[in-house]
């Protein structure tokens, strides 16, 4: 619903783009780009009109201001004025007008819930809603959650801990078979600790603040068979505990994925280098009171303050490399993640991103995404569409089936690119395609010189029916498609015109 509001961020055409689920952008009056909203938000000028002043606003009263000059918004329980950033919204007005007058909350999640609407729009902030006495925000009575979870799980999580003279464990109990060492995120800050276990489409939360100082390495381990999660603290000092420590916010509940927010850590940058002209591969560094893992065909949220204003965007971690061994990592823990990233120089967020100094930090959210692991499984031909840096989710997705589906007899990634300049990791795509037989690669570009000798052109019904041939009539097959909204519309299109089922396509589009 609501979107960052510029005409650059990120790029009409990026294929960094994680979701556009067919939006369509409106051209922006001048003096209307993001920067120009910054200055107005930051001129002094009462954009709420209620002249400074913060009030409690009623359901009926939020319903008055359903016009365009006159229009509030409530979003996760806090209500604006967004009528003066209307011209600035690259979605349209009547995009915004969709929420004219009410809760606004499910509409911002469907299309970008990870936007820093609080930094955005605090100079329009009207007030908070008036609420009815309720359960705190998403948290779901321990009668649903039972029945939430009934149809895979006899009872819902729970978690426990026990000490030694050195040591304090953290034993969080699932009672889910599909538990591993992505599905468990924990932070640790000051005496906060925080530990965040996905479980389906939901997240059990254990936040407290401990009753006693730690170090600040720990380890994690999944017992996988049984669903029970170890974290293993170290004292700082060999004292005996008589409590864990104070319940935090959410403590000891689950809360629907959706409704948990983003919570995000700092993250240091260690390594910056070029992969073609426009691209970089960066690498970050979690801190040591971090233990992260991005699930495959995920990705998280970075986030930097530009010009005062904290600026997020969406982007998919890869490999170092396409040969990187594809294991899960006993202890330590891996630490590093990496980011394939174009760089547009007129574009607002990624040219501060460049500019960051080796040992500059990031802010790194939690990952989301709704690519499901278990869909490559006993899977026999797996086709990759890619388009530019739409090539990033299928790194990971292409090391995993290579390196952990028996079943697989065949992947084949048709990349398409305007330039041979342009084409990411083109050599260790050809070298892995010689190395692994069962692996293909084709290059298709829209802007060849003379010398090309390979596919040219777009993407298009005949270049799909000639890539994607089974390896039999039966076999078991995904497709998956990322690039620019045009190219995925496209390419979903085509995909179903060739009779392929919706359970054989995924979209890496939120």
């Amino acid at each position: 619903m609501l979107n960052v509001p510029s005409q650059s961020f990120p790029g009409p055409s990026s294929q960094q783009r994680v979701a556009s689920g067919g939006r369509s952008k409106v051209p922006l009056k001048q003096g209307r780009s993001l920067m120009d909203w910054i200055r107005l938000t930051k001129s002094g000028k009462d954009l709420t009109g209620l002249k400074g002043r913060l009030i409690e606003v009623t359901e009926e009263e939020l319903k008055k201001h359903n016009k365009k000059d006159d229009c509030w918004i409530c979003i996760r329980g806090f209500v604006y004025n967004v009528s003066p950033y209307m011209e600035y919204h690259p979605g349209g007005e009547d995009e915004l007008m969709r929420a004219a007058g009410s809760d606004g909350t499910d509409l911002f999640d469907q299309v970008h819930r990870w936007v820093n609407y609080e930094s955005m729009l605090k100079e329009c902030l009207v007030g908070r809603m008036a609420m009815k006495p309720a359960l705190p925000k998403g948290m779901l009575p321990q009668s649903q959650v039972t029945d939430t979870l009934a149809k895979e799980s006899p009872s819902s999580p729970s978690y426990d801990w026990f000490q030694t003279d050195s040591l304090v464990t953290i034993v969080i109990y699932t009672k889910q078979k599909d538990i591993n060492l992505d599905s468990v995120i924990v932070d640790h800050r000051d005496d906060s600790f925080r530990a965040e276990t996905v479980i389906k489409d939901y997240s059990y939360l254990v936040h407290v603040a401990l009753s006693h100082e730690i170090q600040e390495d720990f380890s994690v381990l999944v017992v996988e068979n049984v669903g029970k999660i170890e974290i293993v603290l170290k004292k700082k000092e060999n004292t005996s505990w008589k409590r864990l420590g104070h319940p935090q916010e959410n403590h000891n509940s689950i809360i629907p994925k959706k409704d948990t927010g983003l919570f995000y850590r700092k993250c240091q940058l260690v390594s910056k280098e070029d992969v073609t002209h426009d691209t970089k591969l960066f690498c970050l560094m979690l801190p040591p009171s971090t233990h992260l893992q991005v699930p495959v065909g995920q990705h998280v949220y970075l986030k930097l303050p530009i010009t005062g204003t904290e600026i997020v965007k969406p982007y998919t971690p890869v490999s170092d490399s396409l040969f990187s061994e594809f294991k899960e990592p006993v202890l330590p823990n891996n630490i590093y993640i990496y980011f394939l990233i174009k760089i547009y120089p007129a574009g607002f967020f990624t040219p501060e991103l460049d500019h960051l100094q080796i040992g500059d930090y990031v802010s790194v959210s939690n990952p989301e995404g709704n690519f499901i692991i278990s869909q490559l499984q006993e899977l026999e031909d797996l086709f990759l569409l890619a388009a530019g840096t739409g090539f990033t989710p299928m790194v990971k997705v292409l090391n995993y089936a290579l390196t952990n589906i028996p079943s697989l007899r065949k992947v084949k990634l048709m990349f398409f690119n305007k330039t041979e300049d342009d084409i990411i990791w083109r050599s260790q795509l050809e070298k892995l395609a010689f190395k692994d037989k069962r692996f293909e690669v084709e290059f298709v570009l829209s802007v060849p010189t003379s010398e090309w000798s390979g596919k040219q052109g777009y993407i298009s019904p005949a270049l799909l029916s000639e890539f994607l041939k089974r390896s039999s009539d039966t076999s078991k097959v995904l497709i998956c498609l990322c690039g620019p909204t045009p190219f995925t519309e496209q390419g979903m299109k085509m995909l179903h015109d060739l009779n392929f089922s919706k359970d054989e396509i995924h979209s890496f589009t939120a």
